[in-house]
């Protein structure tokens, strides 16, 4: 199976046990203390993240598969060019998984690929597949499934204190999938945690989103708040939020892990022109219209375009604070009729930064 994955561009594939009930408590206190935030879907199935053959009835066994993302030509000091991006007021910082063609997208098809290899080798070997044949579904965050605790469990690597999955050979820049299988195939070996006394991840999150070691706080988390958040952000947020205007990466930048992250093997995840190194200014005037264009095939366009301007404008008050820009300033009074209530108030919240 590794050899079918990685000719798809996977980087492992692994089998996970299918017993997960030891995860379920951590679930539910974390459900219970609402660190999900807006996020009704983690709490809406219950346990059944946490029990893959109630998810999927006959189930026996969980393939895992991780691909990674960094584009293709990125430098060896990409955390320090990463990290120079942010320290620019001006600059609209899009997380690095996103800047490429939407994940969901590529690994969806890849892993059904996959999975109808299987199934031809299965049947060309003669192997027994029962009387209803191979039959599966695969996953890549679409569905309740605690994918991050799957991988571990499978060996793709351990729980970081950020909660996301390491990897001693890549870090965490990579994304993780799974195919419920209906045939029993034996787990893979986990592996052990290496973060040790480490806590760099957890003292570099602006929000302070990570609340204890392998606990996030999603309401305070910038990835939440860009993506996954509809409404207006805490005003008290929005200073800590920088010039993030889609996701947020520090807590894998810091990691000294990411020093052996790999690239990716696909141009897929190739950053797109239009969405690195453009000015917040640019960005603010992109009609609806221009929005839809650059960000066609991406995981940004699912967040709306007046998501979109909300966020640029939680950016574009960052940035007045460090200085005038008429600019800006300009680019921001264009959206002070927009049709959202939510972005007409972050635009005079971030008109107003300038006066601070």
């Amino acid at each position: 199976m590794q050899n079918l994955g990685k000719s798809l561009g996977f980087s492992q594939i692994a089998v996970a046990p299918l017993d997960l009930s030891s995860a379920e408590p951590h679930l539910q206190a974390w459900l219970s203390q609402n660190f999900h935030g807006d996020m009704d879907y983690m709490a809406r199935h219950g346990m059944k993240r946490a029990r893959p053959a109630e998810l999927v009835p006959g189930t026996l066994s969980v393939l895992t598969a991780r691909m990674n993302y960094l584009p293709r030509d990125t430098p060896s000091d990409w955390q320090s060019v990463e990290w120079q991006r942010l320290s620019k007021s001006s600059e609209a910082v899009v997380s690095v998984y996103a800047r490429g063609r939407d994940y969901h997208k590529v690994l969806r098809q890849r892993l059904d690929t996959l999975a109808r290899q299987i199934d031809a080798h299965l049947t060309a070997h003669a192997e027994n597949l029962g009387d209803e044949g191979l039959h599966y579904r695969a996953f890549t965050d679409s569905a309740p499934v605690l994918e991050a605790e799957l991988a571990a469990r499978s060996g793709q690597g351990w729980r970081g204190k950020h909660t996301l999955v390491l990897n001693r050979e890549a870090g965490s820049m990579f994304f993780l999938g799974e195919i419920f299988l209906n045939i029993a195939l034996p787990a893979s070996e986990p592996t052990s945690a290496h973060c040790g006394q480490c806590t760099a991840c957890i003292d570099v999150c602006p929000t302070q989103a990570i609340v204890a070691p392998g606990v996030v706080d999603a309401r305070r988390c910038i990835s939440y708040l860009t993506i996954e958040h509809a409404g207006p952000i805490d005003e008290a947020l929005r200073p800590l939020m920088g010039n993030h205007i889609y996701g947020c990466d520090d807590c894998q930048l810091i990691c000294p892990w990411n020093k052996f992250a790999q690239t990716a093997s696909l141009p897929d995840f190739d950053a797109r022109a239009g969405l690195v190194g453009q000015d917040i200014t640019r960005l603010l005037t992109w009609t609806e219209d221009e929005f839809l264009r650059y960000t066609e095939g991406s995981p940004i366009r699912r967040i709306g375009h007046a998501r979109w301007v909300r966020n640029l404008a939680v950016a574009a008050g960052n940035a007045l604070r460090q200085g005038a820009d008429a600019r800006l300033t300009q680019s921001l009074q264009a959206h002070l009729t927009h049709e959202s209530e939510v972005v007409r108030e972050c635009v005079q919240w971030a008109l107003r930064q300038y006066a601070i």
